[in-house]
């Protein structure tokens, strides 16, 4: 049994009692309120639900992160990260890579980014939580992501891509630039093996609440602008 969120109160059930199967699946109800959203995020929870559905809450055990200062970069992807066909930004386009992640993608019939997602992450980066990456060649978008930041943590949400890589590009451009920001962990939520391919890893939900509890009370002041180079994120760890 999962339990039914109240109306009147932000808390959750302990970690512990989320299911097995499905894994990590923990509350259920609630609302996608700036308060309660944030709560779920500094507990190691979050939002996944099909349109239609109740709100379901997740803390999956194994966690898939990525340490920023372990970026993984293959040699192809060096390669094409060299080239000065494209350009990232931050915080550029939040709307538009929102819709681009919610679009329909191969093999999908439907998305999980419902209208109510849409609104709620939307007004996360109005007040300053939520963040966009945005791939560009010339005036259109290729790729991208959006996240929350909460401390020196990175909560990564989805990513989009509509040339080859261009999502990989988005996510190295962060986390190196997270990195020199003094971010210490990339939230990846769910491994799977394109983000592995970047060195996203699994580690167990009681290390990473450790480490969140340790992370997201200290805040990294900066304005979220670039403040590296091509040459700065190609010297990152490669075959």
């Amino acid at each position: 049994m999962i339990l039914w969120l109240a109306d009147d109160s932000l808390e959750f059930p302990p970690l512990e009692q989320a299911l097995v199967e499905p894994d990590g699946l923990l509350a259920a109800g609630g609302d996608l309120s700036e308060a309660r959203l944030l709560h779920a995020y500094r507990n190691g929870i979050f939002p996944w639900y099909n349109p239609g559905e109740p709100i379901l809450w997740w803390s999956p055990d194994p966690r898939c992160v990525l340490f920023p200062n372990e970026l993984y970069l293959s040699r192809s992807l060096r390669k094409r990260l060299r080239k000065q066909d494209y350009r990232v930004t931050f915080d550029q386009a939040f709307a538009k890579v929102v819709a681009a992640c919610a679009a329909p993608r191969r093999g999908q019939e439907g998305t999980w980014i419902s209208d109510d997602i849409f609104g709620a992450y939307l007004n996360l980066h109005h007040q300053g939580h939520a963040h966009s990456v945005e791939v560009w060649i010339g005036d259109e978008l290729v790729g991208g992501l959006y996240g929350l930041a909460i401390g020196r943590v990175f909560f990564g949400e989805s990513m989009f891509s509509r040339q080859r890589d261009a999502s990989k590009i988005a996510f190295a451009w962060l986390a190196h630039q997270l990195q020199y920001w003094g971010y210490e962990l990339i939230d990846c939520q769910v491994y799977n093996d394109h983000l592995a391919s970047l060195g996203a890893t699994e580690i167990p939900r009681q290390d990473f609440t450790r480490r969140l509890e340790q992370l997201r009370d200290t805040p990294v002041c900066h304005a979220w602008s670039f403040a590296i180079s091509r040459d700065d994120i190609t010297g990152a760890r490669h075959e």
